[in-house]
């Protein structure tokens, strides 16, 4: 007889129950208020437009709203990162809510100064996926969050406390929130050097601050249901969002702790191939009719996404659309004799580009009047992902502005390249021609024609054989086969183990 356990979750211990929610959010003002005032370090308050950033920055508002003026002499900078492929329904209450918090801030005499920060454009999503043929990111190779997120934020947490010397980082980490945060903050909370206050592991002459961590998800929303927004946005829309975005489309008011809240779903870039499915923006999708022209986006997300239907979280299923060559060239044979596949191919690259600016012209004809504007990718990317193509991949073919005009009916409004780094599309399809069937053989005339192009202005051509003799080992090869053969006998070779190429075991 097979018998199964259920396991049954305790819910989460309200932090209003001992004392009540006002005398609770009473008291937090208060140490903040005391926190604010104990020294001259300036305040950051990480704010993502989601519950618990805005609940914490709700707190530290009321707080200091009861600071004398001549008291509201730090700065608390409020920062935003806006990864630019953010769910458009959510980037557009972030921007929108930073824009009235100035506005109030301003208004009401707050030290409070927000600001939206973006990735470098070397570092956005487009211009590593389709420029660098960076694979969509999975859970061994994250490259996404480092670039879009962790590297603006910390720039600018970085600058501040060069300018003042510290900084107090105030973020809406809850301990609820998951078993691995509620381990973060517990070790955080042993090495506190004030009260309240702990060390950042990472970021240099930076404290934490963690106002709400002893909050479940209902005191959260309790909390913004009954204390109005301080800066004028609607607690009841950020519900309402959250309500849109949950599978059931339901998340009721929360009044009192017996009531049940839905609003913990949460929101990311539409990309995203770390999750398994994008459940929120699905659900917004069909909770709502108006929502339906991000059907595109979540069209595109799925095509990125490398796993199929029946496979591990880890599995891979895009080689196909990749180089068995890495991105330095050279070939490498996993534990399992297969070659570790490499950046997305020309073609994949090319594919990707279409399908965003498809998307993105749909979206314009087709979408409702408050989103015809939108932007999915940037000129600014754009015209370095061209870069990247021609100068650093020698595709001298220049293919971009074309697949830029099929797709918009638009001519590329992107500054003109250098006519010495192209070739026209008639001496192209005759070195094809010429080249036949050998890839390999058309993308090393290509690549040594671009490279001597690009030398033929300098005075001194330093580094071109350099150059020369990379190009010529990256394409030495008959073909795919003969590259894995060649790579698999050299593996071979330095742990001493016997082997049988693919060319030997099919004679």
């Amino acid at each position: 007889m097979n018998t199964s356990k259920k396991t049954i979750q305790a819910k989460p211990t309200s932090a209003f129950s001992e004392r009540g929610l006002k005398s609770a959010v009473a008291d937090l003002c208060e140490e903040i208020r005391e926190l604010y005032c104990a020294d001259d370090v300036p305040w950051i308050i990480g704010y993502s437009g989601g519950k618990d950033s805005t609940a914490t920055l709700q707190l530290v508002w009321l707080a200091l709203e009861k600071v004398p003026l001549a008291k509201r002499t730090k700065t608390v900078h409020v920062i935003s990162t806006d990864t630019m492929v953010e769910n458009p329904i959510v980037a557009s209450w972030v921007q929108r809510s930073l824009e009235v918090m100035g506005e109030k801030a301003v208004e009401k005499a707050m030290p409070i100064q927000p600001k939206l920060l973006h990735p470098r454009v070397e570092e956005s999503f487009w211009v590593n996926l389709i420029g660098k043929g960076y694979p969509a990111p999975r859970p061994k190779f994250r490259w996404c969050t480092e670039r879009l997120k962790i590297r603006p934020s910390n720039r600018f947490i970085s600058q501040v406390v060069t300018d003042n010397g510290e900084a107090i980082l105030c973020i809406g980490a809850r301990k609820a929130e998951s078993s691995a945060r509620a381990r973060v903050l517990n070790k955080n909370q042993k090495h506190r050097v004030r009260d309240r206050l702990s060390p950042s592991a990472t970021l240099p002459g930076c404290s934490i601050y963690t106002p709400i961590e002893d909050w479940s998800n209902d005191d959260v929303w309790m909390f913004l249901m009954q204390i109005p927004n301080a800066w004028g946005q609607s607690n009841k829309e950020l519900l309402g969002m959250y309500a849109g975005a949950s599978a059931d489309g339901e998340c009721p008011l929360v009044v009192d702790t017996s009531t049940p809240s839905r609003g913990d779903s949460r929101f990311g870039c539409w990309v995203c191939t770390l999750v398994e499915k994008d459940k929120s923006m699905t659900a917004m999708i069909q909770n709502d009719e108006e929502k339906e022209w991000m059907m595109p986006l979540l069209k595109l997300r799925n095509e990125l996404d490398f796993r199929s239907g029946d496979s591990t979280p880890d599995s891979d299923s895009d080689h196909h659309l990749r180089d068995f060559r890495r991105m330095t060239g050279s070939v490498t044979i996993m534990a399992g004799g297969k070659p570790v596949p490499g950046p997305y191919t020309q073609a994949s690259r090319e594919r990707w580009l279409r399908l965003l600016l498809e998307a993105q012209t749909w979206i314009r004809q087709n979408g409702p009047e408050d989103v015809q504007g939108i932007e999915l990718i940037t000129l600014e990317e754009l015209q370095e992902i061209r870069r990247i193509w021609v100068v650093d991949k020698h595709e001298i073919e220049d293919v971009l502005p074309q697949i830029y005009s099929d797709c918009t009916g638009k001519d590329f409004p992107g500054r003109k390249l250098d006519d010495n780094l192209v070739l026209g599309a008639e001496e192209m399809t005759e070195l094809r021609g010429l080249c036949g069937d050998d890839k390999l053989h058309y993308e090393l005339t290509r690549e040594l024609l671009s490279v001597e192009r690009q030398q033929r202005a300098n005075i001194r051509r330093s580094g071109l054989f350099e150059q020369l003799e990379k190009s010529i080992t990256r394409h030495y090869y008959d073909d795919k086969d003969d590259a894995v053969d060649m790579a698999r006998r050299k593996t071979a070779a330095r742990e001493g183990i016997p082997q049988t190429t693919d060319s030997e075991a099919r004679l």
